[in-house]
C-alpha cells in the first residue's frame, strides 16, 4: 500500500516537475500532471491538459489529491523587454489565482497547496544570510514578481487548504536547470569564477526539493512561507572549483563582468541572474528538524556528476 493517494503537479512538464514526479511516483497512487500538451501516460503519472486560465474538466483532478505543487512561471532566463515582463508575471499570477478560486470552491480539496516561489525576492547579501523571519526583502523586478506572486497566493481564500509558499533556490541536477550549463562552461575551459566571484549561490539538490515537500506534507502545522536552499550557502568562485575539481579540470578561465554584460545580451538572458549574491538560509526547515542530504555544495556537485548523463 503506498503512503499517498494523489499528487497533483501543475505546471509540471518542465525539468522540476519531472523530478518531483519521479519521487512521488513510487508513493503516490497516481501522480497527475496539468499540462498544456498531452502526453503519454508513464507508470502512474498522468497528463490531463490545463491552459492555466480557464476551469474546465481538470478541475476534477484537485478533488481529493493530498498535495497540490503549482510550479507554473515563464522561465525567468530571458532579456527583460516589456513583452517579457508581463508575461513572467501573469503567467505566475494567472494560474495561482485560478487555482485559488477553483480550491476555495471544494468541498474536498487537495490537503496541502504548495506554490513554489523563488528564493530571489532577498536583498543583495554577502553579509548574512535571509531567513523568513530577518530577511530584507530586496528591490527590482525579479523581487517586484515575487512579491505580486506571493501576494496573490497568500490572499487565497483556502479554508480546508494549508497553504505554503516554497521560496526556492537554485536546483541542481544533472539533466537540466543550471548546473548542466555550469558543467559545460568547465568542459570549455571557462570555468572559473563569474564577476567577482564574492555572490552566493542560493542552490540545492533537486532531492532534497522533492524531500522538502514530503516533509511539509507529513508535518499539517506547517504552514506560509519556507525558504528551501541549502543550509551551508556558497560562493560563485567556490562553486565554480568545486565543479572543476570534481570534473577533473585543472584551469577554468574567468568571466569579469562588463564580459558577462555582452554575453548576457547575446545569449538572450539578464547579468542579475550570474551577478547577485543569493545567501538564503532554510531556517524554518531547518528548526522543524528536516534534515537536509546535500548540505554542502561539495557533496551535492559529487552527487550528481556520479549520474550518467
Amino acid at each position: 500500500m503506498k503512503t499517498y493517494k494523489k499528487i497533483v503537479l501543475a505546471g509540471g512538464n518542465g525539468y522540476l516537475g519531472t523530478v518531483l514526479a519521479k519521487y512521488y511516483k513510487d508513493i503516490a497512487d497516481e501522480v497527475i500532471i496539468l499540462a498544456r500538451k498531452q502526453a503519454k501516460p508513464v507508470d502512474n503519472i498522468r497528463t490531463v491538459v490545463w491552459d492555466g486560465k480557464t476551469e474546465n474538466g481538470w478541475t476534477v483532478q484537485l478533488t481529493g489529491a493530498d498535495m497540490l505543487i503549482n510550479l507554473c512561471g515563464k522561465n525567468v532566463n530571458c532579456r527583460y523587454t516589456e513583452k517579457n515582463k508581463a508575461e513572467i508575471i501573469t503567467s505566475r499570477v494567472l494560474p495561482t489565482e485560478l487555482l485559488g478560486h477553483v480550491i476555495h470552491k471544494m468541498t474536498n480539496p487537495p490537503k496541502l497547496w504548495i506554490n513554489v516561489t523563488s528564493a530571489t525576492i532577498y536583498r543583495h547579501a554577502e553579509d548574512h544570510p535571509q531567513d523568513e523571519e530577518t530577511g530584507e526583502i530586496g528591490y527590482g523586478f525579479s523581487i517586484d514578481v515575487c512579491n505580486i506572486w506571493e501576494t496573490v497566493f497568500l490572499n487565497c481564500e483556502t479554508p480546508r487548504t494549508r497553504k505554503v509558499a516554497l521560496r526556492m533556490g537554485i536546483v541542481l541536477g544533472r539533466s537540466d536547470s543550471v548546473f548542466p550549463r555550469l558543467l559545460n562552461l568547465v568542459r570549455l575551459g571557462m570555468g572559473g569564477k563569474q564577476g567577482t566571484g564574492q555572490q552566493y549561490m542560493a542552490w540545492v539538490h533537486e532531492h532534497d526539493v522533492a524531500r522538502s515537500t514530503q516533509w511539509l506534507l507529513d508535518h499539517p502545522d506547517m504552514q506560509g512561507i519556507f525558504n528551501c536552499t541549502a543550509p551551508m550557502g556558497v560562493k560563485n568562485i567556490d562553486m565554480m572549483d568545486t565543479i572543476r575539481k570534481s570534473y577533473g579540470m585543472p584551469f577554468g578561465l574567468s568571466a569579469p563582468e562588463w564580459l558577462l554584460d555582452i554575453g548576457a545580451v547575446v545569449i538572450g538572458t539578464e547579468p542579475e541572474l550570474i551577478l547577485k549574491s543569493r545567501w538564503v538560509k532554510p531556517k524554518r526547515l531547518l528548526d522543524s528538524g528536516f534534515v537536509f542530504q546535500y548540505e554542502n555544495a561539495e557533496h551535492a556537485v559529487h552527487d550528481i556528476l556520479s549520474i550518467k548523463g
